[in-house]
């Protein structure tokens, strides 16, 4: 069983920065890809950004809106990923969960998802 822990949320006035953390943990397992969705109030759930491993190399994707303030990162011997976040806005208010594609033996690959942590930008 893999399970995603998040911290590092919090309340952050506009301009200000946070980090995200995941951590993996579980025994027998490989990441495929891991980043972060959120879900503002009365939106729907949406891609952040992404790390995918692939046959040379990771790459990472981010939705338009974060490109240029957040950057996302992968410490391996950690089952660790950070989601740095600088530049905050308003509009970056959501619930922040983390998501991973990860293999096991037993149930071979999967989504998992983290229980979400609460990221508020405001004067």
């Amino acid at each position: 069983q893999v399970q995603l822990v998040e911290s590092g949320g919090g309340l952050v006035q506009p301009g200000g920065s946070l980090r995200l953390s995941c951590a993996a943990s579980g025994s027998g397992f490989i990441i495929n890809a891991i980043g972060w969705h959120r879900q503002a109030p009365g939106k729907q759930r949406e891609l952040v950004a992404r790390i995918t491993r692939g046959p040379r190399g990771e790459s990472t994707n981010y939705t338009d809106s974060v490109k240029g303030r957040f950057t996302i990162s992968r410490d391996s011997a950690k089952n660790t990923a950070y989601l740095q976040m600088n530049s905050l806005k308003v509009e970056d208010t959501a619930v922040y969960y983390c998501n991973g594609n990860i293999w096991t033996r037993l149930t071979g690959s999967s989504d998992y998802w983290g229980q979400g942590t609460q990221v508020t930008v405001s004067s």
